[in-house]
């Protein structure tokens, strides 16, 4: 009935080597990230926190950082990055035009940087930026793919192979993705950008410190997207610019144990703009675009986005 199912596992099998000696070579490299290095010792016994069984939640924060890569730093993520990164790039070379401004002296910060693309396409145009996430998996990763990538289509990495749902073939879930599309090594020497790692609401607290704050699927991650919108209205200088592009999923939604604010996006405008007094000058209700999705799947999400450019009050 099935003639080539033990093939296919047999595939399966390989491909989760390949993903497996991937991730081993992105650990390899986090020693030097940070100042406390007791990350990489070894248990000294059953309830040291080190030696703690891999959760099914860790399980799919792999799977889902194998598939940022492909939003991030592949030809197959080209359409998603275009139709959410496209617009923010767009808006701030309107906004910072070389004829008007020294580009290396505008200051851009994207919270909730994830694998780092939308900050290293923002920098590699001149401006001064720095990204910011909270999360190991894509602190790890992103470290790997901007320090330690060897060039450009180096790596084949398999990041549907835990898809057994959806697939028109059995060679769909087995197939390749190679990364990255660019060189991330291949950059103007004087490229000033950085990625600091922690929670947003705890890094960042210099007012007026900032030319433009750029978030992009970001806002719903907190738990109260009020504190994200004061922070922002805080660190940005007067007359800078919030740019925002994404959803309302709200991450700790319905989460057990955990605590969420979970507003309409008009109660959002609202405070945006009567309490911290931003100016709305550029609004777009609906910017359609999947989110690390899997183009031959059979089953696709397509978010219906907001995209909006305040600009804060200058005084």
């Amino acid at each position: 009935m099935l003639p080539n199912f033990k093939d296919h596992v047999k595939q399966m099998e390989l491909c989760i080597e390949e993903n497996q000696n991937f991730l081993f070579n992105i650990v390899s490299h986090t020693n030097e990230m940070f100042e406390n290095r007791d990350h990489t010792r070894i248990p000294s016994a059953p309830n040291d926190p080190a030696s703690q069984p891999i959760s099914g939640f860790d399980m799919e924060k792999v799977t889902t950082t194998l598939k940022q890569f492909v939003r991030d730093w592949s030809d197959e993520g080209k359409a998603e990055r275009e139709a959410c990164y496209g617009p923010i790039i767009e808006e701030i070379q309107r906004l910072f035009p070389a004829t008007e401004c020294s580009k290396k002296d505008v200051s851009i910060l994207v919270p909730g940087a994830g694998l780092a693309r939308l900050m290293f396409d923002i920098a590699k145009l001149g401006y001064r930026c720095q990204g910011n996430e909270w999360s190991l998996y894509m602190l790890f990763a992103s470290h790997f793919i901007l320090n330690r990538a060897p060039g450009k289509y180096h790596t084949t990495i398999y990041p549907y192979i835990h898809q057994t749902c959806n697939n028109r073939a059995s060679a769909d879930q087995v197939r390749s993705v190679v990364i990255p599309d660019v060189d991330p090594t291949d950059v103007p020497a004087d490229l000033n950008f950085s990625m600091a790692a922690g929670d947003f609401l705890e890094v960042y607290t210099e007012q007026d410190s900032w030319d433009c704050v750029v978030t992009c699927y970001f806002i719903d991650t907190a738990h109260n997207v009020i504190a994200y919108i004061e922070n922002i209205a805080k660190i940005l200088k007067p007359g800078g610019y919030w740019i925002n592009l994404g959803p309302l999923l709200y991450h700790f939604s319905d989460m057990a144990n955990e605590w969420s604010v979970e507003l309409p996006f008009e109660d959002i405008r609202r405070i945006t703009t009567e309490h911290f007094k931003f100016e709305i000058i550029k609004e777009e209700p609906s910017i359609p675009s999947g989110y690390i999705e899997n183009e031959r799947s059979m089953l696709k999400l397509t978010y219906d986005n907001v995209f909006f450019v305040a600009r804060k009050p200058l005084c």
